[in-house]
């Protein structure tokens, strides 16, 4: 009798350690998705590019793909953490870490893609430590979908559909703001602050990887990769340009920002750098999935920018007839760069996006939806706050987030709990 009672004592114990880690998990892993929705967006497109599928959707349907992930990883971690919805989240917990724990073994040993992006930006896994994750969280997954019943409620099946509610309304309204502006958070080496050329610096004594550019080439519907050394005629037209990693070294934060002036054929990414003056550089990975509705204050920003002598160009990694077009369409009469589409899209969650540059340092960063207009750029940039850098405290705004979730939830949760015991008492008496 008394091994029975510490054999159930151990088992309650094991669940609620189980049913801590996936929900921590989970509320972690779908805050930081929905924080960065456009980073979880490129990651499924990588998946999809990898698995020969990536013409196969929609654009639009990806995105809404990366939205619903976060929202729904979110959900069940609040759910677990608060011991409702019980059947729905062990249910969707067991199911996602049933599909992802096979898919990150074999992503582990064919490595088509660098890393899973479970946790986006904020926590960089490999494949290997992804997939020694996934088989932590498995089990636990196992056991609360079978031991379910046994999890503690915080939030009675009166309030069960409030709380629901207000998660997923929470969740989706945090997406959806940062893909209005920018993520809230910014966990990639080109935040607002970071000097570009501290993050490109080697220590002494390490060994660079070995970078080769490869480009990509289409002829008579036929795609080819070429080298810089093998860049083939005319006759061939430009579809991309990769980065690959032919001999893995050290790899500082930083380490694939190359600018290329499209007229000269010039490096100019020493100078840009090196400028002690302002620079605009409006960033447009795809010029034909450029959102091109702001594009007059966009020129108005340039014709700032010459008129008090700063820097603009544009970066992108699109091709030649396609910024022809874009300039016939626009009327754009700043200067072209060409980038790696994977730098721009790691550089700004916008298409086009505004960032503002000096002396190699990230002074400000803008979505298309938030460019200064007018009434903001009334002076010289020296002069207005938007020309300091500011940058984002990380603790702070997570700690803000949190508050602006609970601070609606924990009366809602105290009355529900009070009503409950009021209703035990009642009952007894």
């Amino acid at each position: 009798m008394e091994t029975e009672q510490k054999y159930r004592t151990f088992g309650w114990w094991w669940t609620q350690l189980c049913r801590a880690l996936l929900g921590v998990t989970f509320l972690f892993s779908g805050f930081v998705k929905a924080v960065d929705p456009l980073g979880s967006f490129y990651k499924i497109q990588d998946y999809l590019t990898a698995f020969g599928m990536g013409d196969w959707l929609p654009y639009w349907l990806p995105l809404l793909a990366a939205v619903g992930l976060a929202a729904v990883e979110f959900a069940v971690g609040v759910f677990l953490c608060l011991g409702m919805r019980r059947i729905f989240a062990s249910s969707v917990a067991l199911l996602l870490m049933s599909v992802m724990t096979p898919l990150t073994f074999y992503l582990a040993l064919a490595d088509p893609v660098s890393d899973c992006g479970c946790f986006g930006d904020a926590w960089v896994l490999t494949n290997w430590q992804t997939f020694g994750k996934n088989l932590l969280l498995l089990p636990a997954a196992v056991t609360l979908f079978r031991r379910r019943s046994v999890l503690k409620r915080f939030v009675t099946l009166r309030m069960e559909w409030l709380v629901s509610t207000y998660t997923f309304l929470f969740i989706f309204a945090l997406s959806f703001y940062c893909l209005y502006s920018l993520p809230i958070l910014d966990f990639r080496p080109y935040k607002v602050g970071a000097d570009i050329r501290a993050g490109m610096e080697v220590p002494p004594g390490q060994k660079l990887s070995v970078l080769e550019t490869r480009f990509v080439m289409e002829k008579e519907g036929k795609r080819r990769e070429f080298t810089i050394e093998e860049y083939p005629d005319s006759t061939w037209q430009w579809v991309e340009t990769r980065t690959v990693v032919k001999e893995k070294g050290y790899e500082p934060p930083i380490h694939d920002f190359v600018v290329e002036e499209i007229a000269t054929g010039e490096d100019i990414t020493d100078s840009l750098l090196a400028d002690p003056g302002y620079t605009f550089l409006l960033v447009m990975y795809r010029l034909d999935q450029a959102d091109d509705s702001h594009i007059d204050l966009i020129n108005e920003i340039y014709d700032y920018s010459v008129e008090h002598g700063y820097g603009f160009r544009a970066l992108t990694a699109s091709s030649d007839s396609d910024i022809e077009e874009w300039c016939d369409r626009t009327g754009a009469e700043y200067a072209f760069c060409r980038m790696d589409d994977v730098t721009l899209k790691t550089i700004i969650r916008s298409n086009p996006g505004l960032l503002l540059l000096k002396e190699g340092v990230i002074v400000n960063k803008w979505s298309h939806n938030r460019l200064p207009d007018e009434y903001v750029l009334t002076d010289r940039l020296e002069n207005l706050p938007l020309g300091q850098p500011n940058p984002i405290d990380t603790w702070r705004t997570m700690g803000g987030v949190l508050l602006w979730f609970l601070l609606p939830l924990l009366p809602v949760i105290a009355l529900d709990r009070w009503l409950a015991r009021r209703r035990e008492k009642k009952t007894i008496h």
